[in-house]
């Protein structure tokens, strides 16, 4: 059962809510990852990229973060590092389905 952080008692408390969060955020992870790779079908090498879709997606997360009352530029370095894990991922795709 989820405890809110005022709620909790111990640094075990902390530790295992921070776990469960952290699994469930691997897991959203998964879900988006499903959704690229249901996604490559519709792209072309030339498409994979789209700098235009790429920066304003960037700037979205960071805004959404700003307004979480996180960093910004932590946020959009995550971001822009799964976009290029994930850009590597559709490559290979890509490559198999020639």
């Amino acid at each position: 059962m989820e405890k809110r952080p005022a709620d909790c008692t111990t640094i075990e408390e902390i530790r295992a809510e921070i776990d469960r969060l952290d699994k469930a955020i691997i897991a959203l992870i998964g879900k988006r990852f499903q959704y690229i790779v249901a996604g490559a079908k519709f792209k072309t090498a030339a498409s994979l990229r789209a700098p235009e879709r790429v920066a304003a997606m960037l700037r979205q997360r960071r805004t959404w973060a700003v307004e979480a009352g996180l960093k910004g530029d932590v946020i959009e370095k995550l971001f822009r590092d799964l976009f290029n894990h994930f850009i590597f991922i559709e490559d290979e795709i890509k490559k198999l389905r020639r």
